[in-house]
């Protein structure tokens, strides 16, 4: 259940209002959900650009609409406005929108990824990367692909063996390696080319 404030409908109530169209209410999503980078995203919505499947959450003169998606990740979220003298501050909590560790019970590919989105992505972000799972073979390789400025990028075997492969082993106990699944010579935009030296982006 999501908990907004009266001084928050007032808010989003005040800024229907000025658009002057009819029926028209306010969306709400969790982007990407269940990682360090969530967030939420709010915007106006006519009856017709509804999915259909989304939550509605009756407020003072309008609806709140919840992305069907994004309403496990939302679910006891709080929304509260707090006016000031240049207008106001508009705050969302939802404690649930990052997601939580994978329990006991998790697989393997469960616990490989939360260790790459908690951990491993949010710091090859810095040189415009990204690190995703590719497979795990029955063995416990791990199989990735490099995107973003990591794909092509000179020092990516380093930012493998030295920052990667050492975080994720760390982690779990049962990968026996970790493997770059990427074709680095159709990158375009590395951080580093291939004759520049420099240190890992994991250093």
């Amino acid at each position: 259940m999501i908990n907004i404030s009266e001084r928050a409908q007032q808010h989003f109530l005040r800024l229907i209002e000025q658009q002057d169209i009819p029926q028209l209410g306010i969306r709400l999503r969790a982007v990407k959900a269940g990682t360090p980078a969530a967030d939420c995203q709010l915007e106006f919505c006519e009856p017709a650009d509804l999915a259909g499947d989304e939550w509605t959450v009756e407020c003072h003169g309008f609806n709140l609409y919840i992305d069907a998606t994004s309403a496990p990740f939302l679910d006891a979220a709080d929304i509260d406005f707090e006016p000031n003298p240049t207008g106001g501050q508009l705050t969302i909590r939802a404690p649930k929108i990052k997601g939580a560790a994978p329990g006991e019970g998790a697989s393997l590919v469960e616990r490989v990824r939360y260790v790459i989105e908690t951990e491993i992505n949010p710091r090859v972000a810095s040189h415009g990367g990204r690190v995703s799972l590719e497979e795990i073979t029955a063995d416990g390789v791990v199989m990735l692909r490099f995107g973003g400025g990591c794909h092509g990028c000179g020092m990516a075997d380093v930012t493998l063996k030295h920052g990667v492969e050492k975080t994720l082993r760390e982690r779990i106990p049962e990968i026996t390696a970790v493997r770059d699944a990427t074709d680095h010579s159709s990158g375009e935009k590395p951080y580093f080319s291939r004759e520049e030296a420099g240190k890992s982006a994991l250093a």
